[in-house]
């Protein structure tokens, strides 16, 4: 991942120019409808709106923010696909969307050819965390727990569901699975005792911090910047992953001039320190981090196949 991130921050750097001269020339026809996958209030929804304000507040664009949630994205996305192809609309979810989401379902309403990438803003904090009123320090300790009673594990989407049940299956425990609505959902059912373990994309980092919640390992293929050391999956002997990152999208088609000006204005806005976007981010998401062009169409291209090996091992 360092590698790629170094590689994007040179490509940026030596596009600066070209990109400046691209936004000055391109225009969108008229207002930018900006859909957003997931409910008001959430991560999506809060660096969207950001996002947005910015947007017209540098570019002069009249950007509009719309909801149109559901089964993990998948609403967002088959609409988006239908849509015009100018600029004119772009939508906001996370690159299981594109991946997982698409495909998990019984009937695949879109397909990645559907859309035209634009860039990341950030990648998830994926952590596996338990109140500390559980008395639980470490992962060994939450797995006794779980061989010796019934765990709930709370999750928010299908693909960690799943990843969920290949982590019992390997500890050799029968986690209860239950499904909440977002990361802030788990984070409430574990704070409330409605369930016992479960995964947080970010939201956890406060209670963390507060010594509120324990985060015994991380669901990322790399540690978390605020425990460093808790384990991977991988480091714990399961080749499990939950990366993930926030993505912009288009519908397919979108001409070079207008693909490239609002990725590189939407990466601008992030990565500035003086916006409220970069801000939100930073807290809730350890920092910014932008991937767009050929190396965003890869990693879309790339987590699809991870998603259909996931889905394999889950079924067997």
């Amino acid at each position: 991942m360092k590698k790629m991130l170094m590689a994007g921050a040179v490509a940026l750097g030596a596009l600066a120019t070209s990109a400046t001269g691209v936004l000055a020339d391109w225009a969108p026809p008229g207002p930018i409808k900006m859909l957003i996958a997931f409910r008001a209030g959430g991560g999506t929804d809060t660096q969207a709106r950001l996002i947005a304000e910015e947007l017209e507040k540098r570019h002069g664009w009249k950007v509009v923010p719309e909801q149109l949630t559901g089964k993990g994205g998948a609403n967002m996305a088959a609409a988006l696909k239908d849509m015009p192809n100018d600029g004119s609309v772009i939508g906001m979810a996370v690159t299981e969307t594109f991946a997982y989401n698409m495909i998990a379902g019984k009937r695949q309403a879109y397909a990645q050819e559907d859309f035209t990438a634009l860039t990341t803003t950030a990648g998830f904090q994926m952590g596996i965390i338990a109140p500390t009123t559980k008395g639980w320090k470490t992962w060994e300790d939450m797995i006794a727990a779980a061989k010796g009673g019934s765990v709930r594990f709370g999750v928010m989407s299908p693909k960690l569901g799943d990843i969920a049940y290949l982590i019992g299956k390997h500890e050799g425990v029968d986690f209860n699975i239950v499904s909440f609505k977002g990361g802030k959902g788990v984070l409430n059912a574990l704070s409330a005792g409605d369930a016992d373990v479960g995964f947080g994309a970010g939201t956890q980092t406060k209670a963390v911090l507060a010594g509120d919640m324990v985060q015994m390992a991380s669901g990322l293929s790399k540690r978390l910047n605020i425990t460093p050391d808790a384990p991977t999956l991988q480091e714990l002997g399961m080749d499990l992953q939950a990366d993930g990152y926030f993505v912009f999208m288009a519908p397919a088609g979108l001409p070079d001039e207008a693909r490239t000006a609002i990725s590189d204005a939407i990466a601008e806005i992030v990565q500035d320190e003086s916006t409220k976007a970069h801000g939100i981010i930073k807290k809730g998401f350890g920092g910014t981090v932008v991937i767009k062009g050929a190396e965003l169409d890869k990693v879309m291209a790339d987590d699809l196949v991870a998603a259909k090996e996931l889905l394999e091992r889950a079924s067997q």
